[in-house]
């Protein structure tokens, strides 16, 4: 287990300046201060914070809600723990960073027991905002990313994860999000998180950085990361609007946002990648399958499987035989030129 430097400061540091952390972050936990640690690099424009000045409807404010969205002193409420409910909550400032990490700070909580609560908290990249829609609260067939906290299955077949589970999603506009098998078959990856009805609150972090896009989760009050998504070949643009939403229907919970942090990453850029018009850039993943190829995929996911237990025991088996194939032909190779040699003695 790895720790934070900062008692106040969440986050992990450029990949480019600790090859060390990079290392970690692939395998483990992963602990590195955001941007060296350096307060400067928080954009405030883009940032959510107690006691939510500019949050409103007014020209200079820089964040809207609409909805159920209540917004008190001490947190963001999106639904109360009612049913039929749909909030959400936007930043007005388009973001025109190209490498960027947002940190949100969450609490899910309410009376029902367990699997009966829901739906979930979203938090948004996208082109527009402040669309209400059956997606979390907000609009399908949306364009950019998502990141989805499903606190309810939906999918009764979809035995091989539990809830709630934590997603992502890329979408050019063309793709809708399936409730009925929890979006299995558009989500680039995810990880299953105990985040409700915690007696502290709940943390992601969701990093976009030279087309890689990193979701951190802090779920138990330690102060430390652990990966949930890690995928590259991701193409978003800049100017999009960041925001969070949600919804209950027949079962309800409090899904509450008390932070959304949003800071600068200092990366260095090629000049072909400077030249580009980010703004024009469609969001898109490169390693995506096309849906004909995840028929016979039962996760429903439309990125290349990593190598599962199976896969690799079968690689490993078909390594240690080939060394013994080579190992016998080598000795009865060996053992022939013995007997050819003894014949010209």
């Amino acid at each position: 287990m790895v720790s934070f430097r900062g008692s106040n400061m969440r986050g992990f540091g450029t990949f480019t300046s600790r090859p060390l952390c990079f290392i970690l972050l692939h395998f483990t936990l992963v602990k590195c201060d955001i941007t060296d640690g350096n307060a400067e690099h928080l954009k405030r424009e883009h940032s959510l914070m107690k006691p939510y000045q500019g949050v409103g409807s007014s020209p200079s404010s820089q964040w809207d809600f609409s909805g159920s969205t209540l917004v008190t002193s001490s947190y963001v409420r999106l639904t109360p723990d009612e049913r039929s409910k749909q909030g959400s909550i936007w930043n007005t400032v388009p973001v025109y960073l190209k490498d960027w990490e947002m940190h949100v700070q969450y609490k899910i909580h309410g009376s029902g027991k367990k699997n009966l609560h829901g739906d979930g908290i979203a938090i948004w990249y996208t082109k527009e905002r402040l669309h209400p829609g059956p997606v979390f609260g907000n609009q399908d067939k949306f364009v950019g990313l998502a990141l989805f906290v499903d606190t309810f299955r939906n999918d009764l077949h979809g035995m091989d994860r539990s809830f709630p589970y934590i997603s992502a999603m890329v979408n050019n506009g063309s793709l809708p999000y399936n409730h009925g098998n929890d979006g299995r078959n558009s989500e680039l990856g995810g990880c299953s998180s105990e985040i409700r009805n915690k007696d502290h609150d709940t943390y992601l972090a969701i990093r976009y950085s030279k087309g890689r896009l990193t979701v951190m989760i802090d779920i138990d009050d330690k102060n430390e990361w652990k990966e949930c998504i890690d995928i590259g070949g991701v193409r978003l643009p800049t100017g999009y609007y960041f925001g969070a939403s949600a919804a209950t229907g027949d079962l309800s919970d409090n899904h509450d946002i008390i932070s959304m942090k949003m800071y600068q990453l200092m990366v260095e850029h090629t000049p072909d990648e400077d030249s580009l018009d980010w703004t024009k850039i469609e969001p898109s993943v490169s390693l995506l399958k096309s849906p004909k190829d995840n028929i016979d995929d039962p996760t429903g996911n439309f990125r290349s499987t990593p190598l599962t237990g199976w896969k690799v025991f079968l690689l490993l088996l078909c390594a240690l035989l080939g060394i013994v194939v080579c190992g016998v032909v080598g000795a009865v190779v060996f053992q022939k030129r013995q007997e050819r040699n003894r014949r010209f003695y």
